[in-house]
């Protein structure tokens, strides 16, 4: 039997023009950040932009993005809150701070669950904050969701960039639109990002260096929006990846 809830799916997301996979292929490099500011950026520069955090098993943009005390209106599914500009969904307001011990179909259930109840309204770009990895989570996004563009994160680390070429390899053998790579935590000036990819016809967006003023703003946006994080990103979105929207 079909799942009644994927022709749903299709309906909640027909007024977004834009919808953006941020993922990378390991943990721990900062690839929430990214999509956190990211839509930071560009809800700041007139976007209506929305963010899904899909990290089932680690959601942290609503911490980054002070999100605490702000919940969805329910009227016929579930109306995301409004938290600086950005249309907010994510598994917190079901799982709050407990942890989410998921296995397969328990996975698959709560994405096509979150992809359904979600009114999204028009957007001119969706972001989605991907768990790391290829895993079960990005399959069935991708199974689910037909127009998409994936941003790839990694850091300079030859076991970050390896890992992310594997990812890369799948996303091109399943013919999925690749917008770029973004380099995150860059210290110095440095040919490896270049040198191992240059096998592979996908862009480097740009580099955002390693900021250490990050933590002490993450959840408070008028420091976040003045640490350099914030405007090397903006700098990348106005320069490199608006002209892809």
């Amino acid at each position: 039997m079909i799942d009644p809830r994927l022709h749903i799916i299709g309906k909640r997301l027909e007024n977004i023009k834009n919808i953006i996979a941020v993922s990378g292929g390991k943990g721990g490099i900062g690839k929430s950040t990214v999509v956190s500011v990211l839509a930071l950026c560009m809800a700041n520069n007139g976007y209506r932009t929305g963010l899904l955090d899909l990290d089932l098993s680690g959601p942290s943009t609503h911490i980054i993005l002070g999100a605490d005390g702000i919940y969805p209106d329910e009227d016929k599914g579930l109306i995301p809150p409004e938290i600086h500009g950005i249309k907010y969904m994510s598994i917190i307001y079901f799982a709050g701070n407990n942890p989410s011990p998921l296995r397969g179909a328990d996975i698959s259930n709560i994405i096509i669950e979150l992809l359904t109840i979600t009114i999204w309204g028009q957007l001119d770009v969706l972001i989605l904050d991907m768990p790391p990895g290829i895993s079960d989570s990005i399959l069935d996004v991708i199974r689910l969701i037909k127009k998409m563009n994936f941003l790839v994160v990694t850091i300079p680390s030859k076991v970050a960039i390896g890992v992310m070429k594997k990812e890369l390899k799948i996303l091109t053998e399943l013919n999925l639109p690749v917008m770029g790579i973004l380099e995150n935590m860059r210290i110095k000036e440095s040919p490896l990002l270049s040198d191992m990819i240059n096998d592979t016809d996908i862009p480097i967006l740009g580099s955002i260096y390693l900021d250490h003023t990050i933590e002490n703003a993450t959840g408070y946006i008028d420091k976040l929006t003045e640490t350099d994080f914030y405007k090397h990103l903006d700098k990348i979105f106005n320069a490199r990846i608006k002209d892809k929207l």
